[in-house]
């Protein structure tokens, strides 16, 4: 199973391992934080590091979409 985070038509990260991509995703949308520590990891990390700007993610399984979420502007 192949799974990734896609920003319009670019893969920005992918994985098999089962966990990884899933959780990276949380993390994007602010699932798994909130409050400054989450717009310090949008700022250094979304941003600078993945490279992904404002706007929607997407994680797919297997090619299919699950879910979709929202980068905001900072």
């Amino acid at each position: 199973m192949i799974e990734e985070i896609r920003q319009g038509d670019k893969v920005v990260l992918s994985s098999e391992d089962g966990f990884s991509v899933p959780m990276i995703f949380n993390n994007i949308c602010g699932k798994n934080f909130s409050g400054e520590k989450y717009r310090n990891y949008v700022k250094y990390v979304v941003y600078d590091s993945m490279g992904l700007k404002p706007g929607i993610v997407s994680y797919y399984r297997d090619g299919v979409l699950c879910k979709s979420g929202t980068i905001p502007k900072l």
